[in-house]
């Protein structure tokens, strides 16, 4: 029962921050939405007990998405754009406590339940790293390789971003230089 409204509560603030991602005009907003929605990706993970993996998730993903954020602050001016108008700081702050509360709940509660138990067992006779690769390439081979291809689309993203940002500036510069010695 917890593990059926953890995975709804996963579900619904993965699908909230990837439209985040989508939708906002501010490059700095999309990308922190993007690094949350990667990790409550890693929440599915924790839910099916597949806790390495989570932690992969974690540091590669959402550490790859950081660096992306660190070459979106470099390109972009995005302190101009941001305008902030919270009318009711009170309830923002009160669901924000909330949803906390909850994902503590939800990443708990497997811990919590003693009645888990793990799909694919350990077979004898293999280590650790081999171990993960056959649980990794049979059971969640496609939740792995989704997160893989949301990476690669997001970094595609970023770079066509940026490519865009640096011909515009670098060809308004060019022009504005070729202006001034010309007006000399």
């Amino acid at each position: 029962m917890i593990e059926t409204i953890a995975f709804y509560l996963f579900s619904a603030v993965t699908i909230v921050m990837f439209w985040i991602t989508v939708s906002s005009k501010n490059a700095l907003y999309s990308m922190s939405a993007l690094a949350a929605g990667m990790i409550m990706i890693s929440g599915f993970f924790f839910l099916l007990d597949a806790d390495f993996l989570g932690v992969v998730q974690i540091i590669v993903y959402t550490g790859a998405v950081m660096a992306l954020y660190a070459f979106g602050m470099m390109f972009f001016d995005t302190t101009r754009e941001v305008k902030e108008n919270i009318r009711a700081p009170k309830l923002v702050f009160l669901l924000s406590g909330l949803t906390a509360l909850l994902l503590v709940i939800a990443f708990v509660a497997p811990i919590a339940a003693d009645h888990i138990k793990a799909f694919y067992p350990m077979v004898e006779g293999v280590e650790n790293p081999q171990a993960v690769g056959v649980v990794l390439f049979t059971k969640y081979l496609v939740p792995f390789e989704v997160a893989a291809v949301m990476l690669l689309v997001a970094m595609i993203a970023g770079i066509i971003l940026a490519g865009k940002k640096m011909d515009e500036s670098l060809t308004l510069k060019i022009e504005e230089e070729f202006q001034e010695k010309g007006a000399k």
